[in-house]
């Protein structure tokens, strides 16, 4: 059995009935007035919008807006961003940056050609098979230095490919079974 009796507005009595209180009026005048004033700033704009494009398009004015000019630079990397190719775009800085990664010897003879952004593999051709050997060597201190660069994770691997020879013909001075010359072909 409750003891509680209704208050003056019907519900129950103590703390745990209140409601905040109905507005009444200056609140309600605050309110219209506040609802007024936002339609008034809206058919102004409207207004203002029709007037500009009667004039032949929009004004430049003393404040910065959408449509002021922006450096090239500023202009580039808001794409980057907006279209998310930051990865790509930082991994085809590190192409123009090889030989600063490589060093100057190594570039000479391993190309970067291109970078597989799903599998987060670099593809590497190299000139001769003792220069493929030798980057597969240093592979992993290679993919350790890139990320460093590029941030945790970007390249996972690298594919190190061999010159590619010409198609091993058959013909009358072939052993049967010859491979060709491996070691210059691969």
């Amino acid at each position: 059995m409750s003891t509680e009796r209704p208050g003056p507005d019907g519900g129950a009595g103590g703390d745990g009935g209140k409601r905040a209180p109905e507005p009444t009026g200056v609140d309600l005048a605050r309110v219209a007035l506040r609802a007024a004033k936002e339609q008034a700033r809206a058919r102004g704009d409207a207004a203002r919008q029709k007037k500009q494009a009667r004039r032949g398009g929009l004004r430049s004015g003393a404040r910065a807006d959408g449509r002021d000019p922006m450096a090239l630079g500023a202009a580039i990397n808001r794409l980057i961003n907006e279209r998310g190719w930051e990865a790509p775009a930082a991994v085809g800085g590190v192409m123009g940056r090889w030989p600063q990664i490589v060093g100057d010897d190594l570039a000479k003879h391993c190309v970067p050609q291109r970078y597989d952004e799903d599998e987060r593999v670099l593809s590497v051709l190299c000139d001769s098979t003792a220069w493929a050997t030798q980057l597969r060597l240093l592979a992993p201190a290679l993919v350790a230095r890139l990320n460093e660069d590029l941030g945790h994770g970007t390249v996972r691997m690298i594919k190190v490919h061999g010159p590619s020879g010409p198609p091993r013909g058959y013909g009358p001075l072939r052993a049967p079974g010859s491979r060709g010359p491996g070691d210059t072909y691969g």
